[in-house]
C-alpha cells in the first residue's frame, strides 16, 4: 500500500514540475535517482562502493549535467 502512496506522490510532484518547468530542463533530473540509490545503498544497507560503481555514477551525472544545458 505505501509503494502506492508513494507513486502517487511521485506523480503529484511530476505534474507540479511540468507545470513549472519546460520538459528538456526537468526530466534530465529523473536520473538523480541513480545518484540517490546509490547513496541509499552505501550507507543504508553497507553496499561496496567500487571503482566501476563510482564510475558509472560519475557518467551519470556529466550526462545529466551535458543535458540539462542544452
Amino acid at each position: 500500500m505505501s509503494g502506492f502512496v508513494a507513486a502517487f506522490l511521485a506523480s503529484l510532484c511530476w505534474m507540479a514540475a511540468m507545470t513549472a518547468f519546460d520538459l528538456s530542463y526537468a526530466y534530465p533530473f529523473m536520473g538523480l535517482n541513480f545518484v540517490l540509490v546509490f547513496l541509499a545503498s552505501a550507507i543504508l544497507l553497507n553496499e561496496q562502493v567500487t571503482l566501476y560503481k563510482v564510475a558509472g555514477l560519475t557518467l551519470i551525472v556529466l550526462g545529466i549535467v551535458l543535458s540539462s544545458r542544452g
